[in-house]
């Protein structure tokens, strides 16, 4: 029997391995989709899935039951992933790259793409371009945040948002027109 959420949260301050079980089977999916935006790919998503339950676990006396619990889960999630790239990945700022690339709105046109489809696209972007777009598009930080976060230049942040934008673009075009090609 499923217990109400308060109550597997109070179950889990108590150490109880039931209510921490389900509270993973509960936010497990929510917070591999989540983490499937910032990792490589879904064996780290996976990973990153575990290494946030452990925090959770770890933390959860600190959740005063302000805000919603769900958005504490997904914000230890980003944190961890955001962690873990910046171990993983040497970031250079390129406050230049603004000068190099105009700034202008990509537009992606509007045709209905399968998500798994739009999630492998986006997992294909350099984990520069992909973690600067998924805090932004998707989880909706803004440059300044972003920038603190990942210790950039708000002007690299959006230079990054821009290039990941033009190479998800290019992306849906070759998707779409090997789909097209195929169904011919």
């Amino acid at each position: 029997m499923e217990l109400p959420l308060q109550d597997i949260i109070t179950g889990c301050q108590n150490f109880d391995l039931k209510a921490q079980r389900q509270l993973f089977d509960r936010y497990a999916k929510l917070l591999l989709s989540i983490s499937l935006k910032y990792c490589n790919s879904m064996a780290d998503a996976e990973d990153n899935v575990q290494d946030s339950f452990i925090e959770i676990y770890h933390t959860i006396n600190s959740f005063k039951n302000k805000g919603s619990f769900e958005g504490w889960m997904k914000r230890i999630a980003i944190n961890k992933a955001i962690t873990k790239f910046k171990k993983n990945c040497k970031v250079v700022p390129l406050d230049t790259a603004k000068n190099l690339y105009p700034i202008t709105e990509v537009v992606i046109e509007a045709e209905e793409i399968e998500m798994d489809i739009v999630l492998q696209c986006i997992q294909n972007l350099p984990p520069q371009y992909r973690m600067v777009f998924s805090l932004f598009e998707l989880d909706n930080y803004n440059h300044k945040e972003i920038a603190e976060l990942l210790g950039i230049s708000e002007g690299t942040s959006k230079s990054n948002l821009h290039r990941a934008k033009l190479i998800l673009k290019e992306q849906i075009i070759h998707y779409r027109q090997n789909r097209h090609h195929g169904a011919s």
